[in-house]
């Protein structure tokens, strides 16, 4: 798959989310990396999908100023755990899903939680 046809699979994955939270996605910016680098490997492991670095909306005070936010999407991972385009793009989905979860504040518990209700845990 080339780098040009995740891109488009990553954007699916954004105009997939419900409107109002596309709306709401302000200082993040999404990006797509290879695989994670050595220190989030070392803290998360080396099988993660995505990774959202930043501070959640809920933990932003109203003087809150910063980089943007990233949501990254690891391509090599994804790649190497699926094969068939269809399981490609619902794990780019989801895992768009998952992280911007992450940005509205949600923890991993409840993060989990969803996916298996949303029957998105494959």
């Amino acid at each position: 798959m080339t780098d040009a046809e995740f891109e488009q699979l990553v954007i699916a994955g954004i105009e997939a989310l419900p409107v109002e939270f596309q709306k709401r996605l302000a200082n993040v910016a999404v990006v797509i990396e290879d695989e994670p680098d050595a220190q989030v490997r070392a803290e998360f492991g080396a099988e993660l999908f995505g990774f959202y670095e930043g501070v959640p909306v809920p933990e932003r005070g109203s003087e809150y100023s910063a980089l943007p936010d990233r949501i990254i999407i690891y391509k090599n991972t994804v790649l190497a755990h699926y094969s068939d385009p269809t399981d490609i793009k619902e794990c780019v989905e989801n895992t768009v899903w998952h992280e911007v979860a992450h940005h509205f504040g949600y923890d991993e518990p409840w993060v989990a939680r969803e996916e298996v209700r949303r029957g998105k845990i494959k």
